[in-house]
């Protein structure tokens, strides 16, 4: 976790995508505990209630859970339910508008696949 906090974003939202991060690069695996509210809040000078805030949101979402008195952990099949929710969010907010403004532009599906080869790496 050695990102930095941005002014884009509630700084919660980001300290929940940072843990998410660490997850999909298998920094923090399944069953592994993850740092810490006072440690997060701590690393990145914030208060322990908005480190919290966005551990809380990852528990409620079933990527962390909680052991009573030893902390937060990674919980099983974490990985694929941020894979699964980032490319949804992908798809909303990269690929939706791309349709619509091909469509507006009359690009064919053949055409778009077409350009897309052609800017592939």
């Amino acid at each position: 976790m050695n990102e930095r906090l941005t002014e884009q974003k509630s700084i919660y939202l980001q300290i929940g995508e940072m843990i998410e991060t660490d997850i999909l690069r298998g920094i923090l695996l399944e069953e592994e505990q993850v740092p810490s509210t006072n440690e997060l809040a701590k690393l990145y000078t914030i208060n322990p209630a908005t480190a919290a805030k966005g551990v809380n949101l990852l528990v409620d979402e079933g990527i962390l859970y909680k052991r009573r008195g030893i902390g937060m952990f990674v919980a099983r099949g974490a990985r694929d339910k941020i894979l699964a929710k980032r490319r949804d969010a992908f798809a909303e907010n990269h690929i939706a508008p791309m349709l619509t403004e091909a469509r507006s532009l009359g690009i064919t599906k053949e055409e778009l696949v077409t350009m897309i080869e052609e800017k592939s790496i």
